[in-house]
């Protein structure tokens, strides 16, 4: 296929061979593909998840939730494969109708409570815990400001430019142009307020830079997107660089990253687990 001009029919259709390394998953409808019932560990919290960004934020949370001292924090996290359609079962649709990892099941209180969306995940357990999440109501606010920009920022990067750069069958320069332009603001927006502050919610460490770190730690190391970070020049963002070399080197965030991984941890149901591996 060329990178032509193309003229919209008045009335799409779904052209399953659209090309692709998800075209065999993604499709214009919603709802269970499958009958299949998710599994059920013997902690209060069950992760069902993949370590992709999305899925690091909350595993990272957990992790410091842990080390915080939180034991009621623990968790059993079941691997999600995404490309086997593990998504479209009908107990992960149970939890989550959109189908997208992650998806937390808490069973913590009298009555289990689904909460699905990476960002409502990290503000459930914040608040659930009284942790990573300020308490007064302006630091509320900056926190909340910044996770909230995290998850609009996250298809930009992700779904534009992740995927018209890395993943699309063809390349389209204007597509690819988009998205360099508007994950390069997102980085110059990030670096701009990590120059006047230390997180992204001020002196503390936060949920919000749990979930940007999850993103932007990947791209600033060059461990996205066939080393997107050259492309981008985002070598470029000193104070982005300070921040992900600070988060990156906290233990919990080292364990959150090894999670639903293929090159860690497939599954996680106790601290042990990590122990087999070569460095967390």
């Amino acid at each position: 296929m060329a990178d032509t001009e193309y003229t919209p029919p008045a009335v799409w259709t779904w052209n399953r061979e659209n090309g692709g390394q998800f075209a065999a998953i993604n499709r214009p409808t919603a709802g269970a593909q499958k009958d299949k019932e998710l599994p059920v560990g013997d902690h209060p919290f069950q992760l069902y998840s993949l370590g992709t960004p999305n899925g690091q934020k909350v595993t990272i949370l957990f992790e410091e939730l842990l080390a915080a001292g939180f034991n009621g924090a623990e968790y059993d996290a079941w691997i999600i494969n995404i490309r086997e359609g593990d998504q479209f079962g009908s107990g992960f649709v149970g939890i989550n109708p959109n189908s997208k990892i992650p998806a937390l099941l808490d069973r913590s209180g009298p009555e289990p409570i689904r909460v699905f969306e990476s960002g409502a995940i990290l503000l459930h357990l914040a608040e659930k815990f009284g942790a990573f999440i300020p308490t007064d109501p302006k630091g509320r606010a900056e926190c909340l400001s910044w996770l909230m920009w995290q998850m609009g920022s996250g298809p930009f990067i992700g779904g534009g430019f992740g995927h018209f750069y890395a993943y699309a069958p063809i390349k389209i320069e204007y597509a690819i142009d988009r998205y360099a332009m508007e994950t390069k603001r997102l980085f110059d927006v990030a670096n701009n307020r990590l120059g006047e502050a230390q997180f992204l919610a001020g002196d503390e460490y936060s949920i919000a830079d749990m979930a940007t770190y999850a993103w932007f730690g990947l791209l600033y190391r060059g461990l996205a997107y066939n080393d997107a970070a050259t492309f981008l020049s985002l070598h470029e963002y000193a104070n982005v660089g300070r921040w992900v070399d600070e988060i990156g080197a906290r233990p919990a965030v080292k364990r959150g990253q090894k999670v639903n991984s293929l090159t860690g941890l497939l599954e996680r149901h106790s601290a042990s687990d990590f122990d087999a591996l070569a460095e967390v």
